[in-house]
């Protein structure tokens, strides 16, 4: 019996990977159409019936073109760096509360952060291993934006475990049964929406990939497969953050349809918010991660703190 359960677990799990994957494809026909209208331009609209197929035939393009590696480069960290960085953004999406039955996860948030911070070693050994200046500048800006962000993620993660007195992310489904999240902590949804998009490289706050001054960054040396599969881990996090804001403020499980129209909208956010917004300066980032979110995280950290001592001193 245990052996058919896991079987189907991992049957299930080949199906999960397999529809990320599927859709993220399609995100990147969404933010090119989306692009497309903002800049008053059509966008793809040849291959396929309003360009449906033109996704795929990126990814013919990219898998069949030449693969070309510095000679001074560490080759096999090299290689390692994509397919460790997508197997991480992948790997991210078991927390997420599927109550059909494939997992559970009692210790989800603390999972969360250790995939997240091992997440930017692959972007720094990627940017180092390739042994060219511009990818190493680029690999050391990653490392320094995220360590400056990522102490205010998990102080305001800890702030909704106090809240929820939980660590699975189920639990955030249950708790918000009669008022959603995002009600009860705004200013905290705010901070994690600008969070959200430091975290996965996004504008205004894509510094790791600023082609100005970096020539793409940290995988400028990267060609072929190697930047497909950085471009599908880089994808695949825009979905996976999309669909915890939707656990975490909006209420959802990922059996019902309105979990997939809220994951929608929030992944049109992070494409209108590329589409509408400049590149943020670099210090600009360090200033409000360091001077603005860290004490305001802080600050309602220790607010819900009080809030929950409080309600038990009542009860007894």
């Amino acid at each position: 019996m245990y052996f058919v359960e896991l079987i189907l677990v991992i049957l299930m799990s080949i199906i999960m990977i397999i529809c990320v994957l599927i859709s993220v494809a399609f995100l990147t026909l969404m933010e090119r159409k989306v692009l497309g209208y903002i800049q008053i331009r059509k966008g793809p609209n040849k291959l396929g019936f309003m360009g449906i197929l033109q996704p795929f035939s990126d990814a013919i393009k990219l898998f069949s073109k030449e693969q070309i590696f510095p000679i001074i480069s560490n080759y096999l960290i090299y290689f390692l760096c994509p397919i460790i960085n997508l197997f991480l953004s992948l790997f991210l999406w078991l927390v997420l509360p599927f109550l059909t039955g494939l997992y559970y996860f009692n210790l989800g948030m603390l999972f969360l952060l250790c995939c997240m911070s091992m997440g930017v070693y692959t972007i720094m050994v990627a940017g180092w291993s390739s042994n060219s200046n511009y990818s190493l500048l680029g690999g050391l800006r990653a490392v320094a934006q995220t360590i400056s962000y990522e102490v205010s993620m998990a102080l305001v993660l800890m702030s909704f475990m106090l809240l929820v007195g939980s660590y699975s992310f189920f639990d955030f489904y249950l708790y918000q049964k009669y008022v959603y999240m995002m009600f009860l902590t705004f200013f905290l949804m705010l901070i994690w929406m600008v969070i959200m998009l430091a975290e996965t490289n996004r504008t205004p706050f894509d510094f790791a990939e600023g082609e100005s001054e970096l020539v793409s960054g940290f995988n400028v040396e990267y060609s072929s497969g190697g930047f497909a599969l950085l471009f599908l881990a880089e994808y695949s996090s825009i979905l996976f953050m999309s669909g915890l804001f939707s656990i975490i403020f909006l209420s959802s499980n990922l059996i019902s349809l309105f979990f997939f129209f809220k994951l929608t909208f929030i992944s049109f956010f992070f494409i209108w918010v590329r589409g509408t917004l400049p590149r943020y300066r670099y210090d600009k980032l360090m200033y409000l991660a360091w001077k603005i979110f860290l004490s305001l995280s802080l600050n309602y950290l220790i607010f819900y703190l009080g809030l929950k001592m409080f309600y038990f001193s009542l009860l007894v």
